[in-house]
């Protein structure tokens, strides 16, 4: 039997690896949590379009314009929320 839990932690890891690898040190990967505002720790809209960009590697999906928006890429949850979506399409 799958583990569920896992398995929906599983896109969550995979989002906080790529915002990590993109932000860099801009961010204290140690003070994001899963709703931490991402702008309000200094994510700005250049960093936002790299992470857009990174994660559409990762996973392989484009995100579509209404996607596109600041509440969108505002947290781990959110952007996780955003690829799920994208990927069970």
């Amino acid at each position: 039997m799958e583990d569920t839990a896992a398995t929906a932690a599983a896109p969550a890891e995979r989002v906080r690896k790529v915002l990590f690898s993109v932000l860099g040190t801009s961010l204290d990967a140690s003070r994001v949590g899963p709703d931490t505002d991402l702008w309000d720790a200094g994510m700005d809209s250049l960093l936002s379009v790299s992470l857009l960009v990174a994660l559409e590697d990762e996973f392989d999906v484009e995100f579509p314009d209404e996607l596109l928006t600041r509440e969108t890429f505002s947290s781990v949850d959110r952007i996780t929320a955003a690829v799920g979506t994208l990927v069970e399409r």
